[in-house]
């Protein structure tokens, strides 16, 4: 099945964004000081590459024969080991990246790409390529969940849980209803 303009101006897209995101990941390993991190960034940064480089084999043969690595979601921390927010301020003149700065770039640079991938996804009409993206919406997903875990536990990326009396104010708000014969 040959390739559709709009699929093609898809994938030129999505090049461009994995080619910064493996730029920008080559200098964060370059700058990342925690060993945690650091870890988290050389163990992600080959599904990035692997990514690219099927997206260079359908450009140049219209397909790809690999299939993406998707992660397992990763397991979320017990939430009990996060320190209290830490203050940011932003800095025009930053000359390098530290911990905090890195990490959030990359957080912000995989939502970013799950956007990108699921907006392409619905763009597609190619079945194969279509399940590329959707795969590498979950890979987005998935190194977005770990990193944003490492943030929390640092204090970089304040969350909590919602009071139970907003939760309840909520689900008041909607009833179930009853589902129709042959839904799958």
């Amino acid at each position: 099945m040959a390739l559709k303009a709009h699929e093609v101006a898809e994938l030129n897209e999505l090049l461009m964004s994995c080619t910064n995101t493996i730029n920008s990941m080559g200098i964060f390993l370059n700058q990342v000081q925690c060993q945690e991190l650091k870890g988290i960034l050389q163990k992600q940064l080959a599904a990035h590459i692997q990514d690219y480089n099927m997206k260079v084999d359908w450009i140049e043969k219209g397909s790809s024969t690999q299939k993406l690595a998707v992660p397992s979601m990763p397991t979320p921390s017990s939430g009990g080991t996060h320190k209290l927010p830490q203050a940011v301020t932003p800095n025009p003149g930053m000359t390098s990246f530290d911990d905090r700065a890195i990490a959030t770039s990359y957080l912000l640079t995989l939502k970013r790409a799950g956007r990108e991938y699921a907006w392409a996804t619905f763009e597609t009409d190619n079945p194969q390529l279509r399940a590329l993206f959707e795969d590498a919406f979950t890979v987005a997903s998935h190194h977005a969940f770990e990193v944003g875990e490492y943030m929390a536990k640092k204090g970089y990326y304040p969350s909590e849980e919602a009071t139970t009396t907003y939760v309840n104010k909520v689900a008041q708000t909607y009833e179930p209803i009853r589902e129709l014969a042959g839904v799958h």
